[in-house]
């Protein structure tokens, strides 16, 4: 899960001169250098390792990971992850960067997860978001989870709009405690 490691620009490692337009990129839709193209997310060994750090880590209340469990929606077994979430105080969002994976199916399906670090462990009620209010929270995801970078076409830099338009592809869960939901 580090940034570090393969050559995510998809170019071999050459690096393009601002005079040198790599073709098979699209234009910047600003017209500001060339928009990237998003990486296609497949589970690969180093992301399961990765997952087992984080999982790690987040059992010992050690770093930003939590993790996520909710119930596989055909087997009704416990499934958990690690994930990171955007807070501002009390909202807390929790944001699917690879897309549709099945952490994302299980919870959409229940309308629940709960998510552990350290000894805290809370239940949330979750609403995704419409891409309309996304854009905001995955331009501040991508600032928390470097290495979820590759998966977005929209740069650390870009404008709010940029993350607005990909919010379909990865989308953003409002995080509602449990007592508070039923309320």
């Amino acid at each position: 899960m580090s940034d570090a490691g393969a050559d995510h620009a998809g170019d071999g490692g050459q690096h393009w001169g601002e005079d040198h337009a790599d073709p098979a990129r699209p234009a910047h839709p600003r017209g500001r250098g060339s928009a990237r193209p998003a990486r296609e997310y497949r589970k690969t060994r180093g992301d399961r390792v990765g997952n087992a750090i984080f999982s790690v880590l987040a059992r010992a209340g050690i770093g930003p990971a939590h993790l996520l469990t909710n119930r596989g929606r055909k087997t009704g077994r416990p499934r958990t992850t690690p994930v990171i979430l955007v807070a501002r105080n009390q909202p807390r969002w929790l944001v699917a960067p690879y897309g549709d994976v099945p952490w994302v199916l299980n919870a959409r399906a229940a309308g629940r997860v709960t998510l552990r670090r350290g000894r805290d462990r809370h239940e949330y009620a979750i609403r995704q978001l419409l891409p309309a209010h996304a854009g905001h929270i995955l331009q501040r995801y991508i600032r928390l989870a470097p290495a979820a970078r590759p998966y977005f076409q929209a740069g650390k830099d870009s404008p709010v709009g940029e993350f607005t338009a990909q919010a379909d592809r990865h989308p953003v869960f409002e995080l509602t405690p449990m007592g508070e939901s039923q309320r």
